[in-house]
């Protein structure tokens, strides 16, 4: 089931979105070949530390975080990756790495790739590993009002 907040933030703001169900998957890029979502669409959250806070990088499957683009276009002094025991506690209604990249739901900003925020649609983890959400960027964007960079590169 999609993360109940989630749903309820979503449907109380009238965004039309899609809820897709597939069969098991944990990495993005299992999530895009079993879903046949083109990975520049499918928004994966990685969880950093800004100067010891918790930030959300939302970004295409297709792409890698850097880093030290992230330091130098938040003007953090330091960027970390964080562990999963440092931020499951944050999300307690979503399966750990499966966290929609609503940050603001949940006590973080968020920062989003220029690269993504390109695209008409897109697709992300509903909160588990069993689902996802389809939605308009504008409607994700009017929502979060992320921070829009330039911080990740084409995978190989």
């Amino acid at each position: 089931m999609p993360a109940k907040k989630l749903i309820e933030f979503l449907n109380g703001e009238k965004v039309k979105y899609v809820t897709l169900n597939h069969s098991p998957a944990y990495t993005a890029q299992e999530i895009t070949a079993t879903t046949h979502t083109p990975g520049k669409e499918f928004a994966k959250t990685v969880i950093v530390k800004l100067d010891g806070e918790m930030a959300m990088i939302v970004l295409p499957a297709s792409h890698q975080v850097d880093l030290e683009a992230v330091k130098k276009a938040s003007d953090a002094k330091e960027v970390a990756l964080a562990t999963e025991e440092e931020f499951q506690l944050r999300f307690p209604d979503c399966d750990v790495g499966a966290m929609p990249p609503f940050g603001n739901l949940y006590g973080m900003d968020v920062y989003v790739a220029a690269s993504l925020a390109e695209s008409e649609e897109i697709v992300f983890n509903a909160g588990s590993h069993l689902e996802l959400i389809r939605l308009a960027y504008r409607d994700f964007w009017r929502l979060v009002r992320p921070k829009v960079l330039v911080f990740s590169r084409k995978g190989k």
